[in-house]
């Protein structure tokens, strides 16, 4: 849970002592503005007492304090210690039902006064995390999107969670004065928009990736990348990043831009040869 509310921009902690509550929330507050807080305590944290924590909560200064209580069914507890192999710190030397059992009755007072409770009894952790960010994740509706080129030469992108081939498209490659050239070049941007094939395609990555982008954050992505290849990574998966990039930009989405093959010298053995006078492939 607190690595969820950490990527949404929350400063948190675990196993909090409840004796350093206020000088956490309150420390070095000038660096942290108003950055939300969570913290994180179970039967585990030192000082624990349900019964006076919602006070302690709830008489920190300058904080509108919420407490969030995730609950679980004791079979699926059960089931996840074993699969974890843990031991349940209130039962070291008896089954897990046990310690859960006492962890019940212990947090039963903070159960009962809860803002918010969440059974994460059939969440997945996905699905947990996509729960917490429909109520804490702020302003933050998108992954960090990175926009990537490749060449396929070189070995595909293996950080990519989208690929398009652009191989189909023209090839600056065997241009004379193209070659030396990359993607980022308008000169060979323009080339590459001749070809008839290549609007279109354009404008298809664009509507697709507009429509997928929200859903993998809505799903729990925090990053996403998209990659764009091409035989060398030099000329035409350079330029669709780039254009895809400035188009996303226009869209409302922020996408860094990462070009792993652009500083590459221009080969023609790794280049396919032309059927025509137009490139078929690079």
């Amino acid at each position: 849970m607190l690595d969820a509310l950490e990527d949404m921009g929350w400063d948190c902690v675990d196993n909090l002592p409840t004796a350093l509550l206020e000088q956490f929330v309150h420390g070095e507050r000038e660096a942290r503005q108003s950055m939300p807080v969570a913290v994180g305590m179970d039967v585990r944290s030192r000082g624990f007492d349900p019964w006076d924590l919602p006070e302690l909560i709830r008489s920190t200064k300058g904080v509108t304090p919420e407490i969030l209580y995730l609950d679980c069914a004791g079979a699926e507890l059960v089931r996840r210690y074993d699969e974890t192999r843990r031991r349940h710190p209130l039962a070291p030397d008896r089954p897990a039902e046990d310690g859960i059992a006492r962890e019940r009755d212990l947090t039963g007072p903070l159960r009962r006064i809860a803002d918010v409770v969440i059974d994460t009894t059939d969440l997945t952790p996905a699905e947990l995390r996509e729960e917490l960010l429909r109520r804490y994740g702020g302003d933050i509706d998108q992954p960090v999107l990175t926009i990537a080129s490749f060449g396929f030469a070189r070995g595909i992108s293996r950080a990519a969670d989208l690929v398009f081939d652009m191989r189909f498209v023209a090839n600056p490659h065997w241009i004379d004065e193209l070659r030396p050239l990359t993607g980022e070049d308008q000169a060979v941007r323009d080339y590459i928009a001749q070809d008839p094939a290549w609007p279109e395609t354009i404008d298809r990555i664009e509507k697709l990736l507009i429509d997928l982008i929200p859903r993998y954050w809505a799903a729990g992505k925090s990053y996403l990348t998209v990659a764009f290849g091409c035989t060398g990574g030099r000329h035409r998966s350079v330029a669709a990043a780039v254009e895809m990039a400035d188009r996303l930009r226009g869209a409302g989405f922020s996408p860094n831009v990462r070009h792993r093959d652009l500083l590459s010298p221009p080969s023609d053995t790794i280049e396919e040869q032309p059927a025509g006078s137009r490139g078929a492939g690079e």
